[in-house]
C-alpha cells in the first residue's frame, strides 16, 4: 500500500475505536436505540453531502432502494443496535475485540453462499483460529450463564455476524452504483428503520443532553458513521478490499486506549489472548503474510 493509503487506514482505525468509546458514553443518557437513531440520520446526513460533492447519483429504482434497505438493516440497524445494547454491560475496548471477529465470520458466510469464495484448508485454519479467539474472550461461561456480561458479549457477537451477512449482500446487490450513495442510502433505510422501533422500545430520542454526550453524538455519527464510510470507500478504492480489512485489526487497540483514558475501563488478560488468536486467524484468511514468509524461506534455501 502507498504511505496515503496506510495512512487513510490508521485515521480509520482511530475513527471506529473512538466511535465504542463515544457509544459507550451517550448510552449514559439515552438508550441505545436512541443512539442508533442519532447515528444512522447524522451519518446519512454527511454520506448525501458526499453525494452532493462528486456528483454521483444513486439510482432512483425499486431494486437499489430495496437493496439498501436490506443492507441498512444487516449493516447498520441489528449491529449497531445489538453493538449499543452490549456495551450497556461490557467495555467498550472488548466490544471492538470482539466486533473484530466480523472478519472471520464473513469467510464462513461467502463460503456458504458465494460459489468464488471457497473454504481452502488454509481459510479453515483461519476461522478456526478466529473462533478459539472468540472463545479465549467469552469462556465457557457465557454459554452456562445468562448473566448481564455473558449477554453482552453474545449481542455483539450477533452484530459482528450481521455484518458479515451484510459484506455478502453488497457484493451479490450493489456491485453496480457508486459506492458511495450506496452507503447514503444504506443509511437513509437504516434511519428510516430505527424511527418506528426507537419510538417503540424506548421512545423520543431525549435533547436534554449533556455536552459530553451532545459530543459523543456529534463523534459517532458524523466522524464515526459519515466520514468513516467515505474513507473506507476511498480506501477500498486506493489499496483494494483485502487490505482494507486490515482496519479491523487497527481498531481495538484505539478503542481499548480511549476507553483506558475515557473511561477508566481495563480488560483482563484472557481479551487480549482473544484478540490476538482474532488476529492470527485474520492473517492465515488474508494469505499475504503466509505467502511472504514462504518467498523469504525459498530464497533462503535458494
Amino acid at each position: 500500500m502507498s504511505d496515503r493509503a496506510w495512512a487513510e487506514m490508521m485515521l480509520l482505525g482511530v475513527i471506529w475505536g473512538a466511535s465504542f468509546t463515544m457509544v459507550a458514553v451517550a448510552i449514559r443518557e439515552m438508550g441505545p436505540f436512541q443512539a442508533v437513531l442519532w447515528r444512522t440520520g447524522l451519518g446519512a446526513a454527511v454520506l448525501w453531502g458526499a453525494v452532493a460533492l462528486i456528483g454521483a447519483r444513486a439510482p432512483m429504482t425499486w431494486r437499489f432502494w430495496g437493496a439498501c434497505a436490506v443492507m441498512g438493516v444487516l449493516n447498520n440497524v441489528i449491529p449497531f443496535s445489538l453493538m449499543a445494547w452490549g456495551q450497556q454491560s461490557i467495555e467498550s475496548g472488548l466490544t471492538s475485540i470482539l466486533n473484530a471477529s466480523a472478519a472471520v465470520f464473513g469467510a464462513l458466510v461467502a463460503a456458504a453462499l458465494l460459489r468464488d469464495e471457497r473454504l481452502t484448508a488454509r481459510r479453515a485454519v483461519g476461522v478456526a483460529l478466529g473462533v478459539a479467539g472468540v472463545a479465549a474472550i467469552t469462556g465457557v461461561e457465557a454459554l452456562s450463564g445468562l448473566d448481564p456480561r455473558s449477554l453482552g458479549q453474545m449481542a455483539v457477537l450477533g452484530g459482528a455476524l450481521s455484518y458479515a451477512f451484510a459484506s455478502t449482500w453488497a457484493r451479490l446487490t450493489l456491485g453496480g452504483p457508486s459506492p458511495i450513495a450506496s452507503a447514503a442510502g444504506m443509511c437513509t433505510m437504516a434511519f428510516l428503520t430505527m424511527i418506528p422501533l426507537t419510538l417503540w422500545f424506548e421512545g423520543p430520542p431525549p435533547l436534554d443532553l449533556s455536552p459530553g454526550v451532545w459530543a459523543a453524538v456529534a463523534f459517532y455519527g458524523i466522524a464515526g458513521t459519515g466520514l468513516a464510510y467515505v474513507i473506507y470507500w476511498r480506501l477500498i478504492a486506493n489499496a483494494g478490499a483485502a487490505n482494507a480489512l486490515l482496519v479491523t485489526l487497527v481498531t481495538p487497540p484505539a478503542a481499548i486506549l480511549l476507553g483506558w483514558l475515557l473511561l477508566d475501563e481495563t480488560l483482563p488478560a484472557h481479551a487480549y489472548l482473544g484478540l490476538g488468536l482474532i488476529a492470527s486467524g485474520l492473517a492465515v484468511i488474508d494469505g499475504r503474510l503466509l505467502r511472504r514468509l514462504r518467498r523469504r524461506r525459498g530464497a533462503e534455501i535458494g
